[in-house]
């Protein structure tokens, strides 16, 4: 959850419509309830909620608790339907949202149920945050499904979240990792298999591309002259996360330094890490100190500033390769924006990582969230599968710690070797330009085919699983007898 930034107003456009297979008007869809970061917000939560409201927007309508910290729009309610029509064509499109402080609460909950004719509530990101609503689920569920878009970092299996995803009457999963750890934790009940889907992040190709228009070529080339004003650039690497502890943010400038001391004298001014974070956040580390105190002799860039899809493609489109070493990631959609870009990847091997490096089995299969994973094996962290697509250099953890918090006893931090991660550059660095951009290509035709993880997909996957979660939900009974 992030603070808001209210849009600026902008000229009104004529729209145009178009309409969509399988579009239902307007009083023939189904209405959801997204509960989750605002709408309108930059959040990571918040750009994948509206993808997604954005590409089933012909199936159903949405009204949307929008979280955010001191939510300026707090108690309003804000139709959102002329911008989401004008944005996807969809005509008759209805989004509505009711900004909230925080993630909601049983209050706010009930008002909204009975003012909108809610059909299911769908939720998104860590289970922790909604364990007031979990404590409802048996009053909502007499009338409505509760759906849950799930992610979980790591192993080993978070048996603590059985009852959280027990409370729900379809889970779509993130990664494939996530696919199974919710099915081997969910062990006090039969479930029916739609009740659980592996539902892959997807990435926008329209927002995420290489560039090759001129006119935006210029621009690009101008946005490069204003990072490197006073380089001469000739490979370049993008760190784009949070300033925060399980991203590994010092290891990757520890990488970058043990890749530039192995080049000669003459190169190393040559190259440079864009850092697309805040340099200073309370929950990471204050990023300029350790750069002139540990590795003062490397070329640093900082990009710090919230800003649009539009200059993070820039962004992508500039480095030679996108770094993502961190410890604990559910699905780190950077490095899949980049590869949308056709800019290759290195990647610790660990969470929603994993969907992205394309490993496959000895008989040449991707993996398959069903057909590989199990209760016995249940991550690729530990290096049984190495063949991977080209498109990227995967570092496997050289180590797996038990790290835990009370409401998260236990989860695996799966730390990489910052010396490979600086490999992996060297590497790459060691490559034409032009077979970088060949496994870019390849990056991009995965993204694209086989890996599923573009917006398309996703949003296909949400209608044909929800549409059959609505059709075969059964309403709670009122009271359950409990027998000792």
């Amino acid at each position: 959850m992030t603070d808001i930034e209210l849009p600026t107003l902008e000229p009104i456009l004529p729209i145009t419509y178009i309409d969509r297979p399988g579009q239902l008007p307007s009083n023939e869809r189904k209405t959801i309830l997204f509960m989750g970061d605002d709408l309108r917000v930059h959040s990571g939560v918040a750009v994948m909620s509206r993808e997604i409201v954005e590409g089933t927007c012909h199936r159903y309508n949405w009204i949307q608790i929008g979280a955010a910290v001191n939510n300026p729009e707090a108690g309003k309610l804000i139709d959102m339907s002329e911008v989401i029509q004008r944005d996807t064509g969809v005509r008759d499109a209805s989004v509505k949202i009711v900004p909230y402080n925080g993630y909601g609460d049983s209050r706010v909950l009930r008002r909204v149920l009975k003012d909108f004719p809610v059909d299911a509530i769908l939720h998104f990101t860590d289970p922790r945050y909604w364990i007031w609503l979990y404590n409802l689920e048996h009053e909502i569920r007499q009338n409505i499904p509760i759906f849950f878009y799930a992610i979980w970092d790591n192993l080993p299996y978070p048996y603590y979240n059985e009852n959280y995803y027990r409370s729900c009457d379809w889970i779509g999963a993130i990664s494939k990792q996530t696919y199974n750890i919710v099915k081997q934790v969910i062990r006090k009940e039969q479930r029916e298999p739609w009740q659980l889907s592996y539902v892959p992040h997807g990435v926008n190709p329209n927002k995420y591309y290489k560039i090759t228009d001129e006119a935006e070529g210029l621009e690009l080339e101008n946005v490069r002259s204003q990072l490197f004003p006073n380089h001469d650039i000739t490979f370049s690497v993008l760190y784009n996360s949070r300033n925060v502890l399980r991203k590994h943010t010092s290891d990757t400038l520890l990488a970058f330094n043990h890749f530039v001391q192995q080049l000669p004298e003459e190169e190393r001014k040559h190259v440079i890490l864009i850092m697309h974070t805040q340099p200073v956040d309370d929950h990471g580390t204050d990023l300029p100190t350790v750069i002139n105190d540990v590795v003062p002799n490397i070329n640093v860039v900082f990009s710090a500033h919230r800003v649009e899809s539009a200059v993070l493609n820039q962004l992508y489109n500039i480095a030679d390769v996108t770094i993502n070493i961190a410890s604990n990631e559910g699905f780190g959609i950077t490095t899949c924006e980049s590869l949308m870009t056709e800019t290759p990847i290195i990647a610790n091997v660990t969470g929603g990582l994993q969907d992205q490096c394309g490993f496959i089995d000895d008989d040449g299969e991707y993996l398959d969230p069903e057909e590989h994973f199990s209760k016995e094996w249940g991550s690729n962290h530990d290096g049984r599968y190495k063949k991977h697509g080209e498109w990227v250099i995967p570092v496997f953890p050289v180590s797996r710690s038990l790290k835990g918090s009370p409401i998260t006893p236990y989860i695996f931090d799966d730390c990489c070797s910052w010396e490979e991660a600086g490999d992996a550059m060297l590497s790459y660095y060691k490559m034409t330009k032009e077979e970088r951009d060949r496994r870019g290509a390849l990056g991009k035709e995965f993204v694209m085919g086989p890996g599923g993880l573009h917006v398309e997909n996703m949003c296909n996957l949400f209608v044909t699983h929800m549409d059959v979660a609505l059709d075969k939900f059964t309403p709670r009974d009122r009271f359950t007898l409990l027998t000792v």
